[in-house]
């Protein structure tokens, strides 16, 4: 059997290559303000990849996207070992674009601390009187650079999109980050309202393009999951205050009131967001994990 060695380690991926196509294996690391935790979240791996798998299929009338398969069997024999199984998908390779895709239809987090000194998210001016947590009156585009692990993320305008993108693709600048930025809004826009008919609010997430071989953009990374979005509950939703959530705002939370916990949770801080990533999935797919 032939060994594959990850070629690159995100905060929470690892990703293979295997000559004609990569395998995204998403471990069961967590992460939290740029910081690997020292705890695993045990089959958080597999909520991520079947729910990227979920919402790429849904949503490919939109725009192509990565995703080949989510079966070991289509995968080298080396992946058809049981830490694999489920939280590994077989991707087409793309030219991933640096820029971190945006999308907030409410106002919160970052968000919100801004909007509160000077009245603006990312630059972007909005209405007097919001809330926090107040949904927006249409949801607004805020592309951030991509940093290296353990680095913050910058956020940055749509105009400074267009000139990182100019400087990584000469000609097309204006072109590509124009077709990010309304795949972005179209993207969140559809699975937002989907969420909603399933008792989740979609508050905000991030989406990662590339171009295939024709330059063609490609939806890529993963897509819609309680690492890169924040999911409400709609049940109980009221603007005004923090929201009880399906994703890592909950470990999170408890960091913030725990400045000196090193990175190290609790177990029943690891069970409760792990419960919390199960339900958000069986809430959304209509299926258990």
């Amino acid at each position: 059997m032939k060994e594959f060695k990850p070629f690159k380690e995100g905060k929470v991926r690892e990703i293979y290559d295997i000559d004609d196509a990569l395998v995204m294996v998403a471990t069961d690391r967590i992460s939290a303000f740029d910081v690997i935790l020292k705890n695993k979240v045990v089959g958080k791996g597999k909520v991520l990849t079947q729910m990227s798998r979920f919402w790429f299929d849904l949503t490919k009338d939109i725009l192509p996207n990565h995703m080949k398969s989510v079966d070991t069997k289509d995968m080298p024999e080396f992946f058809q070992q049981p830490q694999f199984d489920g939280n590994s998908m077989l991707c087409q390779k793309l030219n991933m674009i640096p820029i971190e895709c945006i999308v907030r239809g409410y106002i919160t987090g970052s968000g919100w601390e801004s909007y509160k000194k000077d009245g603006t998210v990312c630059g972007i001016r909005l209405p007097e009187g919001l809330k926090e947590c107040d949904k927006l009156p249409e949801p607004i585009y805020t592309p951030s650079t991509k940093a290296e692990i353990g680095d913050h993320d910058e956020n940055i305008s749509y105009e400074q999109s267009i000139s990182v993108l100019e400087k990584a693709y000469p000609g097309h600048g204006e072109e590509y980050a124009a077709k990010i930025r309304d795949c972005t809004i179209a993207l969140y826009k559809k699975c937002a309202d989907y969420a909603l008919s399933k008792g989740i609010i979609i508050a905000d997430t991030k989406f990662e393009f590339g171009l295939d071989e024709n330059g063609n953009v490609v939806l890529g990374d993963e897509m819609l999951t309680p690492d890169s979005s924040r999911f409400w509950p709609l049940e109980g939703y009221e603007a005004g205050h923090s929201q009880p959530s399906f994703d890592k705002q909950f470990v999170r939370d408890w960091l913030k009131a725990n400045p000196d916990s090193n990175y190290d949770l609790p177990q029943e801080i690891i069970d409760k967001t792990i419960a919390k990533y199960k339900e958000a999935y069986k809430l959304l797919t209509g299926k258990d994990l």
